[in-house]
């Protein structure tokens, strides 16, 4: 067996299309917010952890909600209290939207 070391231009087609689906699922997350969410005073819109995890059009789209979620947050996109948000324990944490 020969190992052939991958070249730059596919490492860097790999990251892109890598960095094009976290988009694309941030995307389809800030659809979902305005879909479940309700519009406070400022107009900004939020939603409640707990009603989006159990959301079953959510549960399909999304393998893996609290990583887009936190991919969201490093964007500033969405904001909530605290790093890592779990099913349960963390329901009634308001999810905000930031840019709309």
């Amino acid at each position: 067996m020969v190992f052939v070391p991958a070249s730059s231009g596919s490492r860097k087609r790999r990251w892109e299309r890598t960095t094009m689906n976290v988009e694309h699922e941030i995307n389809l997350l800030v659809e979902e917010i305005r879909r479940l969410g309700t519009k406070n005073a400022d107009g900004q819109v939020s939603v409640k952890f707990g009603v989006l995890f159990a959301d079953e059009k959510c549960a399909n789209l999304f393998e893996a909600l609290v990583g887009t979620l936190k991919a969201a947050k490093r964007r500033k996109i969405v904001t909530y209290q605290g790093e890592l948000l779990l099913q349960g324990v963390h329901d009634n944490v308001d999810i905000m939207l930031l840019q709309d």
